[in-house]
């Protein structure tokens, strides 16, 4: 019965993940509290699962054409993936000299300032940009290494915030937002299971099991997105309830 509640909240996940973000909230609980793992090993093999589902989604939205961008946008979206992955090296690398509960401390405040962000004027997460203009360098460096540094360390809410930048800073449609999110957590997901493993601190079983989970959650969740005209409008109405959730259990 266990195996089979962590495979349904690994589901669940998966589509948090791929519409919102913070669905290792889900999987890291279930890894520590539900499967008893210890809390670095519950970090190293949650990033199984998370690569799986970024894939599964990934897949998902290449069949339904969101890959296909102008050349200059395309660009731009291999030049977030490359700085956010080298933040995100230099995260990995905290995550094994520093314990996570100073960033835990953090991540708490961040969420009520990033609902109150989502909160006003919300049209602008639901406005197709006609022209759409490429992200300066000088704020796509500093901006996407910071959320590399921080996925890399923790990445539970990281896909809250790597999508504030996306819609806000950057202009994107927040589908097309999670495209690019995609991309960029299975290039520095790759890099951390490698070095997780490498450090023996991923538990294989729970961690294929978590990712089978995960994996088809990002894909049907993703065709779903890629496919609905009401996809925007429904993905930013579950970012509203996950960053909710989220403040309600890191206060309460």
């Amino acid at each position: 019965m266990t195996y089979i509640i962590a495979f349904i909240g690994a589901f669940l996940a998966g589509g948090i993940n791929t519409l919102s973000g913070n669905g290792s909230a889900i999987t890291l609980t279930i890894l520590m509290e539900l499967l008893g793992l210890p809390a670095d090993v519950a970090n190293g093999t949650n990033r199984v699962g998370v690569l799986a589902n970024s894939v599964g989604a990934g897949y998902a939205f290449n069949k339904a054409g969101r890959f296909e961008q102008s050349p200059e946008m395309n660009r731009q979206m291999w030049r977030i993936v490359v700085v956010t992955t080298l933040g995100a090296v230099v995260g990995i690398y905290l995550s094994l000299i520093i314990s996570n509960a100073a960033f835990k401390q953090v991540f708490r405040y961040l969420l009520v300032v990033m609902l109150l962000v989502i909160l006003v004027k919300p049209k602008r997460w639901l406005v197709v940009p006609d022209d759409q203009q490429s992200l300066s360098v000088w704020l796509t460096i500093p901006l996407f290494f910071a959320l590399g540094v921080y996925g890399g360390f923790i990445q539970m809410g990281m896909g809250i915030f790597f999508l504030a930048v996306m819609v806000l800073a950057a202009h994107y449609e927040i589908i097309q937002a999670n495209v690019v999110k995609v991309l960029v957590i299975i290039a520095y997901t790759l890099i951390a299971v490698g070095i997780f493993a490498w450090r023996d601190l991923i538990d294989w079983r729970f961690g294929l099991l978590m990712a089978a989970g995960q994996l088809l959650g990002g894909y049907f969740t993703a065709r779903f997105a890629a496919e609905h005209p009401k996809a925007g409008l429904y993905a930013y109405r579950l970012l509203v309830v996950v960053i909710i959730g989220a403040i309600l259990k890191a206060f309460l």
